[in-house]
């Protein structure tokens, strides 16, 4: 048809040619041929048209083209909605090991970072004083242990008196006692570890004089460390205690689950934040104090919904949301518009409150190059789990 109609054109143009006459040389004239010119190509444009829609009558109708794209059957589920809150490794409280008594260490056992467990010794106290005591009060007792003998061997035999008699055995008695109690402090020069755990820092080394009750060495247990994070208050009912929750250490690549073992009881005013605590296990000992971590909060949550890529929700000028899906029309698949109303959305998935019951066919690839109701060639592709499967 094209062809035809450059013939046409062409022989019309040829004869036009050959009867054009020459141009007036006058104003008057050339206006006249103006408008005469335009004329003649007005009716040359209207028998154009003419023979054109001839010639469309009579050529076969041609198959209109179909866009090929791509297209996944919709199903309905569980949507959840996650929270990445920063987190931190604590460990418990440290404990200290310190000396009941005053007195220059001696020896020390232990190093810093060394392990050490509940009862190990850890120091050793000198006692040159208290054992000088000990030596002067069994001098003591030696001549008050005489003295009472003699009494006694003169009261049997009812010489002296009693007041005489009980003087040296009150006294004998006494230094007994003294003598006990200064024996129990020779007990305390040794410092053992009140619980297990490293040696985070030697307070006092070898040498250095130890005060009565002043720590010695700081114990630090990281076999039982929690993760701390700080939530807003938003979270409030989102999550509870024994709530399992998900757990990542980005620096060594670990991710775990941990169980929430306490919620703060009150808000930070400044920031409107409470505490979380969750209980972690460090058997290899990968964790450490002060480590940085990631806690997952599941803070929204739908059940049995529609769930589409988010990148295939388009929005018209007005503000109205839509994605494109394939609908069927006699036998053959055209392109069909669907304004929907949307929801939340994570990781590059959004909830369809309504719109789409699920049972539709999404259009995947394709579908911002669409205009509605057009014909199209689609390649269903697999549903996500079986692509997971294969």
């Amino acid at each position: 048809m094209k062809q035809l109609l450059s013939i046409l054109m062409i022989g019309l143009f040829v004869f036009s040619c050959q009867q054009e006459d020459k141009i007036p040389e006058d104003l008057a004239g050339k206006k006249d041929y103006l408008l005469k010119k335009k004329q003649e190509l007005k009716a040359l444009e209207k028998s154009i048209d003419e023979i054109t829609a001839e010639i469309e009558k009579e050529e076969p109708p041609k198959a209109k083209p179909r866009k090929n794209v791509s297209a996944r059957k919709l199903t309905r589920q569980d949507f959840n909605r996650f929270s990445e809150i920063q987190a931190n490794v604590e460990a418990d409280e440290p404990t200290y090991a310190s000396s009941e008594t005053g007195g220059r260490i001696v020896s020390m056992n232990i190093n810093e970072g060394d392990y050490v467990k509940k009862g190990q010794l850890i120091a050793r106290i000198d006692m040159e004083s208290v054992n000088k005591q000990i030596a002067e009060l069994k001098t003591s007792r030696g001549l008050a242990q005489d003295l009472f003998n003699r009494q006694k061997r003169l009261w049997d035999q009812k010489i002296g008196t009693e007041l005489q008699f009980l003087q040296a055995q009150n006294n004998l008695e006494r230094i007994d006692r003294s003598l006990e109690t200064i024996q129990y402090q020779l007990t305390k020069a040794n410092v053992y570890a009140p619980s297990s755990g490293y040696a985070e820092m030697i307070l006092a080394k070898s040498g250095e004089m130890a005060g009565p009750g002043a720590p010695i060495i700081q114990i630090l247990n990281t076999s039982k460390l929690k993760v701390v994070a700080s939530l807003s208050e938003n979270f409030l009912g989102k999550i509870k205690r024994g709530q399992m929750v998900d757990v990542s250490f980005p620096a060594i690549e670990l991710e775990t689950k941990a169980k929430v073992s306490q919620l703060g009881r009150t808000i930070d005013p400044a920031n409107r934040t409470f505490k979380v605590e969750l209980n972690v296990p460090n058997s290899k000992g990968q964790l450490k104090p002060n480590l940085l971590a990631t806690i997952k909060v599941n803070d929204y949550s739908s059940k049995d919904v529609v769930v589409v890529p988010l990148e295939l929700v388009q929005e018209e000028i007005s503000g109205k949301k839509y994605v494109m899906v394939v609908e069927q029309e006699g036998e053959a698949e055209i392109s069909s518009k669907k304004y929907v109303e949307t929801g939340e959305s994570y990781q590059s998935q959004i909830e369809i409150l309504s719109g789409l019951t699920g049972d539709e066919t999404i259009i995947v690839d394709g579908a911002r190059t669409l205009a509605d109701q057009e014909l199209i060639e689609v390649s269903l592709l697999p549903e996500p789990s079986e692509t997971k499967k294969q």
